[in-house]
């Protein structure tokens, strides 16, 4: 089977990277300079040339501020215009497309968890603009898995988790919004799940992929800073004012990635195998 991996030397891209080669999967890695997937004839020359059977679409503009100004043009550039080059390509050569979109699809004005099959209507550009990309993708092509995820993080990239360990080593207080609710997930996880699907023949279309459990902000900066002297004190969102909107309450239901036999750690398991392998 023949593998590309847009985005190959971002936070995911590189987890998954690592997973496919303990795996013993051969693939071709892009990143801007290999693949620069707002340029169509690129994308399209690319694509044909290494003829791919599946492509894990990691490549995003992830700036969600800066998506509100000076960002957004870029945004929607690499997120819906990147995106819609990427999807025509693989349809045309016969591809899997395996689409990392996100939580903040969503308002996160719903107290109950998000089915796959919520109406999206995001708040913030990032949000519309990976909702773009996602409809693009179902626009354009027959084989494909839109799995929308929260909150990563992982050994690769920046991230909550390494900005509260830095944060702790020089403050004894942090203070951690716990109004926001969510479902943190270890990005060695969502490329398992990403692998899990193609390998599995799993029906096309969308799923939700985060660890099992929810939490606020405020609790996962608690279970990350456990072991510390670090006190950790929960204050509403009110006191660090953001560009882009976030959704209050985005746990997305996982019940149809469960459906299919997969079995989906806890939060605080993943969190704890995490940190267990940084510290190796």
């Amino acid at each position: 089977m023949s593998v590309l991996i847009t985005g190959g030397n971002g936070q995911l891209g590189t987890e998954l990277k690592k997973l496919l080669d303990e795996q013993g999967v051969s693939y071709i890695a892009a990143d801007a300079k290999e693949m620069d997937i707002t340029n169509e004839a690129i994308v399209n020359e690319t694509i044909s040339n290494i003829k791919p059977d599946v492509i894990y679409h990691c490549a995003a503009y992830t700036a969600v501020d800066k998506a509100e100004d000076e960002g957004k043009a870029l945004n929607q550039l690499i997120n819906v215009d990147g995106t819609r080059n990427v999807a025509k390509a693989a349809e045309a050569n016969g591809a899997t497309l395996v689409y990392i979109s996100t939580d903040y699809v969503f308002d996160g004005t719903s107290t109950d968890e998000y089915p796959v099959d919520a109406t999206p209507n995001p708040k913030n550009e990032y949000g519309r603009a990976k909702y773009e990309g996602e409809l693009e993708i179902e626009k354009y092509m027959s084989k494909y898995y839109i799995i929308r995820t929260s909150w990563v993080y992982g050994e690769f990239g920046g991230n909550f988790v390494f900005t509260m360990q830095k944060l702790a080593e020089t403050h004894p207080t942090l203070t951690v919004v716990n109004d926001q609710f969510g479902r943190p997930t270890w990005t060695r996880n969502l490329a398992e799940f990403m692998t899990y699907v193609v390998k599995e023949h799993a029906d096309y279309g969308v799923y939700h992929f985060s660890n099992d459990d929810s939490c606020s902000w405020f609790e996962f900066a608690k279970e990350i800073l456990k072991d510390t002297d670090v006190e950790v004190t929960p204050v509403d969102s009110s006191a660090f004012p953001q560009k882009a909107i976030r959704p209050k309450h985005s746990i997305m239901d996982l019940s149809k990635t469960k459906a299919l036999g997969y079995s989906i750690p806890t939060w605080q398991d993943a969190l704890k195998a995490m940190l267990d392998s940084v510290a190796k």
